[in-house]
């Protein structure tokens, strides 16, 4: 079970990020672009970017417990995460790739540095 906290902790730590509002609700920025936020119209969902159509149907598959998504969202690589069921590490990793999605590209090579160190 991850927190609001846990979000916080990781999104912060990586490079760029701004903690701000997005879309009237507390999100994430890199570089000025949105790619992190919290749902308040469903407290502990996270809106988290993926990579493509064909991972967001992935993830919502394999786990319909934790993904899920709205009408609002469709045509569009983002999926929401109950932060009740997800487990730290993956959410680590959700929300890391997300950043990816907005990143440019030398933030990314600060983060690839700090992971090859």
């Amino acid at each position: 079970m991850a927190t609001e906290q846990d979000v916080r902790r990781i999104a912060t730590a990586l490079p760029g990020v701004t903690e701000e509002l997005w879309y009237g609700t507390p999100g994430y920025k890199v570089a000025g672009k949105g790619f992190l936020r919290l749902r308040t119209e469903a407290e502990g969902s996270l809106v988290v970017l993926v990579a493509d159509e064909g991972e967001k149907t992935a993830l919502i598959s394999s786990n319909p417990a934790t993904f899920s998504t709205t009408p609002h969202y469709d045509g569009h690589p983002v999926v929401l995460v109950d932060l009740d069921t997800v487990e730290v590490d993956e959410l680590e990793e959700l929300i890391t790739e997300s950043w990816r999605q907005k990143a440019p590209t030398r933030l990314a090579a600060e983060l690839d540095g700090r992971s090859n160190s």
